[in-house]
């Protein structure tokens, strides 16, 4: 059995890109360098099943990436591809820095304020150009949640909990 934390989801691919088994990858982070240091990907099917590919070249292009995996030369062999998540292993990923986290950590943390008011659960994040947002679902509610440091008090992975200080009128909408 596979051990998914070891597993980063880094992109996903979108479709094929001229005749030659080429991919478009709509990229997560716009980091193109782990990918480029990388000589093994692997592709996420919706059952969560991992198949590992030989990287043969990356590139960036038009705000995601360019790949080509080995023993695909023919657009007829990749169409199966289109709609699977890219992965790479944590150990092929930079160390992040201090107050930085990786999407797929914080998905899942418990939220409540720094007043110990529980809001929920981080279900999803989106990037809006300025800040990440952590959308945040509990009690039949839902929380947009700006990834700021005004916002953001304490961030604990091993404990799976985010503290937050609620700007005025943030948890009104």
């Amino acid at each position: 059995m596979t051990d998914q934390n070891e597993y980063v989801p880094v992109g996903k691919i979108i479709g094929t890109h001229g005749i030659k088994g080429l991919l478009k990858v709509y990229s997560y982070s716009g980091n193109i360098q782990s990918l480029q240091s990388a000589t093994t990907v692997f592709l996420k099917g919706i059952d969560g099943y991992l198949t590992e590919f030989a990287l043969k070249s990356v590139s960036a292009h038009a705000g995601g990436f360019i790949l080509g995996l080995n023993d695909f030369s023919d657009i007829n062999q990749v169409l199966y591809l289109k709609g699977l998540e890219l992965c790479l292993k944590r150990s092929q990923l930079p160390i992040p820095d201090v107050d930085e986290y990786y999407w797929r950590d914080l998905i899942g943390l418990a939220v409540q304020t720094d007043l110990g008011i529980v809001l929920g659960t981080i279900v999803d994040i989106f990037e809006t150009g300025s800040s990440d947002i952590y959308v945040v679902r509990g009690n039949d509610k839902e929380y947009l949640i700006p990834a700021i440091a005004d916002v953001i008090s304490e961030i604990d992975i091993p404990g799976k909990t985010m503290i937050i200080t609620p700007l005025d009128g943030l948890l009104d909408l």
